[in-house]
């Protein structure tokens, strides 16, 4: 990380694909933006998302991690809910298949459990909740949510992006979410929008 007298800013995560995605959805910003492995967050530490909702998770991500380093700390939550599923993955997104699951194996099962599923009824949706919590803030806790409507393609499409997003098919796009070039995918990600909200809030804290 660059010495800088800008304060830290830490992604709660240690998902080397949601780093850089965070790093470009809030540069231009006057913080440096560090991972947990960059603030020497010990790899012990593992913050059970117990949580039933996207906001629950994010906030226990934010608030304990936030302990851990002594810095603002930024957490997100976020999955893919199935409309066929009755919402499925949801929270569950991350290990739908088994605890630890590798990208391919969580789109391998949806795809299993959508197998008999029409192209007309494979709507869905990312939704993401962003957590801000540290000093700058009071020790009070600030939610922003993105959503991002879509539907389940019948396979995997493209080779940009992580998780879910070779099977994540945009209709407005005509592409899967992996198939977007980065400043395509900021523009109508869920995250993208929960990013933006939240880069709103830390421009008036920093």
């Amino acid at each position: 990380m660059s010495s800088s007298d800008a304060p830290i800013l830490v992604i709660a995560t240690r998902n080397p694909g949601k780093v850089r995605e965070f790093r470009q959805l809030l540069r231009g910003l006057p913080f440096q933006v560090a991972s947990l492995d960059d603030v020497g967050v010990d790899v012990d530490i593992e913050v059970e998302e117990t949580g039933d909702t996207f906001a629950a998770n994010a906030r226990l991500k934010a608030e304990q991690y936030h302990e851990a380093s002594g810095e603002l700390t930024l957490a997100d939550d976020s999955g893919i809910e199935v409309d066929a599923l009755d919402g499925a993955p949801g929270v569950y997104s991350a290990r739908y298949f088994r605890d630890g699951q590798t990208d391919e194996e969580g789109r391998n099962h949806l795809l299993k459990e959508m197998t008999d599923v029409p192209g007309w009824s494979r709507q869905a949706r990312y939704r993401a909740v962003i957590a801000v919590v540290g000093k700058q803030t009071g020790g009070e806790v600030h939610l922003f949510e993105g959503a991002c409507e879509g539907a389940v393609a019948h396979g995997p499409i493209g080779e940009g992006g992580f998780g879910y997003d070779p099977i994540f098919w945009i209709p407005g796009e005509r592409k899967t979410m992996a198939e977007l070039s980065a400043v395509e995918k900021d523009a109508i990600s869920h995250r993208g929008f929960a990013a933006r909200a939240a880069a709103e809030y830390l421009k008036s804290i920093a």
